[in-house]
């Protein structure tokens, strides 16, 4: 009789406990489907699943992004808080065993005569006792409330490594995107000196134009200013290629150097942008991950805090020797005690619910954090697509421009060498609107590059 009555106890507890604290499942209401703009595919072949080292062709920038992931500190630092969060799991799983203390001690009292009714003339009562204990306590996790901080600590270590990968991919992108600035910047220095020397020759041209009394001084002057005008774009361009490679140096954690480099032209262009579909950034981006795993986190702190208002059922039991003389103490006064008791909360001060509705509050914001980031992930998708494809109608249109005005200057510079109706100012013109063409043609390039890289950390590519 007795042990059916145990028996259905404990299964009563079962029934009760699965009650208090719930296995995490996804919610319903998280939104991942449908979120690329404008893209109704099916396909689930990704460019995220993409090795990034087949990402980009040019070798010195795959050599560049290989030493960024070995030295770069932010990397590190996330590597340490995994090994942070791997020793708190370590933590949590010990909390499941029962605890062990070791107590060594030995007193003397002394006590005066009258305090125990000793006869007259005995003035003072001497005892010494030698002890040793060995004492446990383990505490029964009926309730899950160890189960539950167990897997939000398993959650948190995960989180951490998700957040590890988020920062490689970003890597990836900010030394690959500062890269292509560098070589831009090359590129828009050479164009730069490309037309002083264009214009030196045209001061020249010009001031035997003016000697011979073809033209006047204005035009002479007009032309040197012209020149001035270009040179001094050169001092700001230097700048700026200072500026990248200091930054790129930074970004593999070493002191300022001169970067080895290639030349924009020979960048190539990858063109299998496939997006897969939009649910797939739950597995493929790594902060989309980080955001569950928190979440993931906060829903079991508030396991935990449920179980803060059912009794807690702990063991404890210690044994050992005590003796007055320390040669007797290993083979007189054995003693041991085993208690099981269970503690009720019946008044806390309302810590118990305060603990709840905050961990209940910390959930809903990890909640909609996940859900911002998925969105955000989507936004980004959609974003970096529609910039490659921008920046490759841009190009295609401004091939076009360029040949034009290239004809252009070529035309005016030779009727203002013969004096044939025509004017400085013409010349002037049509070169401005050239190397401003130039300069937008870079761009195209640079953004195309880029947001190819964009689109490939938006989608989740980097850390495979």
């Amino acid at each position: 009789m007795k042990r059916t009555i145990d028996t259905v106890l404990f299964a009563l507890i079962l029934v009760v406990s699965s009650c208090v604290t719930t296995r995490y499942e996804r919610p319903d209401e998280v939104k991942s489907a449908e979120l690329y703009r404008d893209n109704t595919s099916t396909d689930t072949t990704s460019m995220a699943d993409l090795e990034w080292k087949k990402l980009f062709s040019d070798p010195i920038l795959q050599d560049l992004i290989e030493k960024g992931l070995a030295q770069n500190l932010n990397l590190k630092q996330a590597v340490e808080r995994i090994n942070s969060s791997q020793a708190y799991l370590k933590q949590t799983k010990m909390a499941f065993l029962p605890s062990l203390q070791l107590d060594v001690n030995s007193t003397d009292a002394k006590q005066s005569g009258r305090a125990v009714n000793a006869p007259i003339g005995f003035i003072k009562l001497t005892t010494h006792t030698n002890r040793i204990q060995l004492g446990t306590s383990w505490e029964a996790d009926i309730w899950g409330k160890l189960r539950s901080a167990k897997r939000g600590a398993i959650a948190g270590m995960l989180q951490s490594d998700a957040s590890k990968r988020a920062i490689q991919t970003q890597l990836i992108v900010d030394i690959s995107n500062a890269y292509y600035n560098l070589l831009a910047f090359d590129k828009q220095l050479k164009i730069t000196q490309e037309t002083i020397e264009i214009r030196k020759k045209e001061v020249e041209t010009l001031t035997a134009l003016q000697e011979s009394g073809k033209i006047t001084s204005a035009e002479v002057l007009q032309s040197q200013a012209n020149q001035y005008a270009a040179e001094v774009m050169v001092p700001e361009l230097q700048n700026q290629i200072w500026q990248a490679e200091n930054l790129l140096n930074y970004l593999l954690a070493r002191g300022p150097e001169k970067i080895t480099r290639g030349t924009l032209d020979e960048q190539v262009i990858y063109t299998d942008l496939r997006l897969g579909v939009s649910s797939q950034l739950l597995k493929n981006r790594p902060d989309v991950q980080a955001a569950e795993y928190s979440f993931i986190a906060a829903f079991e702190n508030t396991n935990v805090a449920k179980t803060y208002f059912y009794p807690s059922l702990t063991l404890t039991a210690n044994g050992g020797f005590a003796s007055f003389k320390i040669q007797d103490l290993f083979s007189q006064s054995i003693f041991y005690n085993i208690i099981g008791g269970l503690t009720q909360p019946i008044f806390n001060r309302g810590q118990n619910k305060a603990r709840l509705r905050t961990a209940k509050a910390d959930q809903q914001i990890a909640f909609y954090n996940f859900q911002d980031v998925i969105l955000r992930s989507g936004m980004e998708v959609s974003n970096a697509l529609y910039a490659y494809q921008n920046a490759t109608e841009r190009e295609r249109i401004r091939k076009m421009q360029i040949e034009s005005l290239t004809v252009a200057v070529e035309n005016t510079q030779e009727l203002i060498s013969n004096r044939s109706g025509t004017n400085y100012t013409d010349v002037l013109s049509s070169e401005q609107n050239l190397i401003s063409a130039q300069m937008n043609g870079i761009n195209d390039k640079l953004d195309q590059l880029q947001s190819v890289v964009n689109l490939y950390r938006a989608l989740g590519g980097g850390w495979k």
